[in-house]
């Protein structure tokens, strides 16, 4: 999945990109908008903590250094001549996966407070009154996507995708 970005100028031009993609068959879980705060959005998909934030990165950094330290503490703990060689496996496996959920926890605790990075070259049109549509397309709709809603909105100002979208949020 790919994520598109839409600045949209107002909410009548936001509904009709809203339905020109349910129309195009993108399920309304996968259509996000944000807009400034205090702007009722009717019956738009409003996006979640989960967009609005950097939660999957931080969750993901946080889930290897984690493991990393994890791993390092648990060869440590190896090296130690008290641990039996069969006790060791367990040792290793025990910190690693500790280290992993102890990161990925700190690192979401992390992500949830800091606002994602990516929408943060939005901030000024959205604090100016526009809206931002975010829609998650299968990789191989991108192009026909865009050009679906340019036909129908000219006036929407495609901003750009992001690589990849984790499959989770």
């Amino acid at each position: 999945m790919r994520r598109i970005y839409f600045l949209v100028p107002d909410i009548a031009t936001t509904k009709r990109i809203v339905d020109e993609l349910l129309l195009a068959r993108i399920e309304e879980r996968h259509i996000h908008v944000i807009a400034k705060r205090g702007t009722p959005l009717e019956d738009l998909p409003e996006a979640n903590l989960l967009q609005k934030s950097d939660f999957i990165p931080a969750v993901e950094h946080g889930l290897a250094l984690g493991g990393s330290a994890g791993i390092l503490a648990g060869l440590v703990a190896i090296a130690l001549p008290v641990t039996a060689p069969v006790i060791a496996g367990g040792v290793l496996l025990a910190s690693t996966l500790a280290g992993a959920g102890v990161g990925a926890w700190a690192g979401g605790m992390v992500g949830m407070s800091v606002g994602n990075t990516r929408i943060k070259q939005f901030e000024d049109a959205i604090e100016a009154g526009e809206l931002l549509v975010l829609a998650d397309v299968p990789k191989d709709r991108v192009d026909e996507i865009e050009a679906r809603v340019k036909l129908h909105l000219p006036q929407a100002q495609i901003e750009g995708t992001e690589p990849e979208i984790p499959a989770f949020p």
